[in-house]
């Protein structure tokens, strides 16, 4: 493993050229400089659009400017303005930081040309010519100035000051720029500056070529790309007190007079020259950084979501907004070694394929190969994933034991061989009142759990399911009536382990569903909204939803407890359904139910719909009930999840109310059946066709579950397909209402003719 970690250290930056991300250079995330400070970064939404924010002075218009922004596939920045390439051209685009983008401040003789890398500098900009997308990414440069005009507005004009004909004779593969000069990358190999302030920068001897590069105002960095070393020159005070030789950087982005870089190891952020060190993040690694004068914003590597930090102390903080950005440059070319080739679905969602405009595209990332403190590497990076971090809290073998300081000998961690010296030393006698005392303890635990397991169900389950509930229960999660407890994002990450994949319960369109352990010890079901349910509902809907979710309180709902909207994230907190959903007993290979089972879920199902819809004003619409949101608790009675919500302004009220019916005979033929509802191995697949004729020709016992042992009286069951046929009847007039099914369910399984 250290052998492929060492290859990947050698060959990794081959890869990686022009991954820098801040002033004087491009990448997803740029910064302006002076008294205009701006960062705009492009969004994870798959189109490409900029979004921007800056300090408390200049944040109330940056939205409607970056509104006005075309798409961008790579941004910089310079002093009071910001550049661009445009994603569908390749043309440049320049704009005022923080007035509407109304005049190109790009020069008519450059306006039309095609560009595949940007630099803007303290008030100047160059570019290298050649289309983005394509798979040449090297060409001649063009240089143009922007400066303030009389009445204080931005203009752009060819420079004489940037032109240098022996420059302008090479071909270059990228170029960083900085105040009054700008470096490039020869194709050929080596580094070469130019423009009135390029003396300065005293660049020599350089003939090899660079995996990242970042200017400054008054100096350069850049990362070798063979041998991984660190080099600078210009003004030593922007760059004093370097991270280690053994630290490999695949980013840099520099500010007023310090730079930083991503780590390759574990994507932690690196800082040196004129900074406080103290006041960057450990812990979270980062994708993209980008730095003006005293603040440095990052795209987080777990979520995507913006995080800033301020160096200076006196100078207003940036709060970005709750929006995701793209964690790299989207790029025509393959994904080198050392790579991976970043996946949309990460972002727990199913709305997006690609966070690029373009099928074609894809966002090439560094591979880490390495953990933060308190985490372990559980799995090395693949062609489509970069590697995973687990928390050192479930380290469970002598893998992870050096890496997060675990071992047999300091007693966090037990064996067998441990507990035979411990027995010894211990003797029998103590082992023996422990083993009574834990017994007690269990028998109380039983006891108080049954105490505790009444519900709405009506009489207790058969014998045979409830096996050992007891030791399968969770504490009782007493709900919030009216008032959901609000959580924190860093409390909810811990209770489900950094929302790992191993905690996870379940996907739908809204994201991902986790199991979570908190803090006293509780037992729920964390739901962690998407980017695209992010991007595409404002905080007022997320209010207004969760207004209606607390007022829900039944017993046959996943009810809500509790919310997070810290840092972006969307997540609810709901009851644990700890026997998973109805669709894994019925298909899943799940312990298969019984017919006094199913005929009591579907009593429950039918009672938390007519909950929905009678019960609450307005009512609720279910939308999509189906088995794969019907859960079961720890009694194993019926819970309805994933619910939609009908306005007050919905016209086809009973329409909508009349598909769930539809929906919930569907469910009940599945009960009845154990077929799915659509299934290509059966001839008709669909469900309704199949057993619908089955019923209207008096041989609904054919449709009856042939796995599970028929009880001594199959009426109940026929009458239970005689309901779920009225429920799927093509005329939604001719469907009884939920309350009329509860009814009959009810009284059926009153009657208690099912054994």
């Amino acid at each position: 493993m250290q052998t492929l970690h060492r290859t990947l250290s050698l060959f990794l930056p081959l890869f990686l050229c022009g991954a820098a991300h801040g002033f004087g250079a491009m990448g997803p995330i740029s910064a302006s400089f002076g008294e205009d400070q701006v960062f705009c970064s492009i969004d994870a939404s798959g189109k490409q659009h900029v979004i921007c924010w800056g300090n408390n002075a200049t944040s109330a218009s940056l939205s409607a400017i970056a509104s006005a922004v075309p798409a961008m596939s790579a941004l910089s920045a310079g002093e009071g303005f910001l550049c661009g390439i445009l994603a569908n051209t390749s043309h440049a685009f320049c704009w005022a930081a923080v007035s509407k983008p109304t005049a190109d401040l790009v020069p008519p003789l450059y306006r039309n040309t095609p560009y595949s890398h940007i630099a803007a500098g303290k008030n100047h900009v160059c570019a290298v010519r050649g289309s983005y997308y394509s798979d040449r990414d090297s060409g001649f440069v063009d240089c143009w100035e922007i400066a303030n005009t009389a009445n204080n507005t931005l203009s752009a004009k060819q420079s004489d000051l940037f032109f240098d004909q022996e420059v302008m004779n090479l071909v270059v593969n990228s170029v960083v720029s900085g105040d009054g000069f700008s470096c490039g990358q020869v194709r050929d190999g080596g580094l070469i500056c130019w423009g009135p302030n390029s003396g300065r920068i005293r660049v020599s001897n350089v003939s090899d070529s660079f995996a990242v590069l970042a200017a400054g105002p008054t100096a350069v960095c850049g990362v070798f790309n063979v041998s991984g070393e660190l080099k600078c020159w210009g003004d030593p005070f922007s760059f004093s007190g370097p991270p280690q030789d053994s630290v490999r950087l695949v980013s840099l982005s520099a500010g007023a007079s310090h730079f930083c870089g991503i780590r390759m190891d574990n994507h932690d952020v690196e800082c040196w020259g004129d900074v406080n060190t103290s006041v960057v993040p450990k812990g979270n690694g980062f994708m993209a950084i980008a730095c003006s004068d005293f603040t440095t914003c990052g795209i987080r590597e777990d979520d995507l979501l913006l995080d800033c930090w301020t160096v200076n102390a006196s100078k207003p903080d940036f709060d970005p907004p709750l929006e995701l950005s793209s964690p790299g440059l989207c790029r025509a070319s393959s994904c080198g070694v050392g790579e991976f080739a970043f996946n949309a679905s990460v972002l727990n969602q199913l709305a997006l394929t690609s966070l690029c405009v373009r099928d074609d595209l894809r966002i090439c990332s560094p591979c880490g190969s390495n953990c933060s403190k308190g985490f372990f590497l559980s799995s090395e990076c693949t062609l489509t994933a970069d590697r995973v971090c687990t928390a050192c809290s479930l380290c469970q073998n002598s893998s992870c034991y050096g890496v997060c300081g675990l071992h047999s000998s300091t007693g966090l961690h037990w064996h067998w061989h441990d507990l035979r010296k411990w027995m010894v030393l211990v003797g029998c006698p103590v082992l023996g009142f422990l083993v009574i005392f834990l017994c007690g303890c269990l028998f109380m635990f039983r006891k108080r759990t049954k105490k505790q397991s009444k519900s709405c169900m009506g009489k207790p389950d058969p014998e045979d399911v409830q096996v050992n509930v007891a030791l399968h229960s969770t504490p009782t999660v007493n709900s919030c009536p009216g008032a959901p407890q609000v959580f924190r994002l860093s409390e909810l990450k811990d209770a489900t382990n950094g929302f790992k994949e191993f905690n996870e319960l379940g996907r739908g369109s809204y994201g991902f569903v986790y199991k979570a352990m908190l803090a006293d010890g509780r037992v729920v079901a964390v739901k962690r909204a998407n980017a695209a349910t992010i991007i595409h509902t404002n905080n007022r809907d997320f209010e207004m939803e969760l207004e209606v979710l607390c007022k829900i309180r039944h017993c046959n709902i996943v009810n809500l407890l509790g919310y997070c909207a810290e840092m972006g994230e969307r997540l609810l907190v709901y009851e644990y359904m700890p026997h998973g959903t109805l669709y894994d007993h019925l298909h899943g290979g799940l312990s298969p139910l019984n017919w006094s089972l199913r005929l009591k879920i579907a009593m429950h199902v039918a009672k938390g719909l007519e909950y929905l819809h009678k019960e609450l004003v307005p009512p609720i619409v279910h939308k999509d009930l189906n088995s794969s949101n019907i859960l079961l608790d720890s009694e194993w009675g019926a819970r309805i999840s994933d619910f939609g919500l009908l306005a007050s302004s919905d016209k086809d009220l009973n329409g909508d109310l009349e598909s769930d019916v539809y929906n919930f005979g569907i469910v009940l033929l599945e009960i009845l059946s154990g077929r799915k509802a659509y299934d290509r191995d059966y001839t008709p697949p669909n469900m309704v066709e199949w057993a619908v004729p089955l019923i209207k020709q008096g041989k609904a016992a054919a449709t009856i579950d042939r796995y599970v042992a028929l009880p001594r009286n199959v009426e109940p069951l026929l009458k239970l397909a005689d309901i779920a046929e009225l429920a799927v009847r093509k005329n939604p007039s001719e469907r009884p209402s939920m309350s009329d099914i509860a009814s009959w369910l009810e009284q059926i399984e009153k009657d208690g003719l099912i054994l």
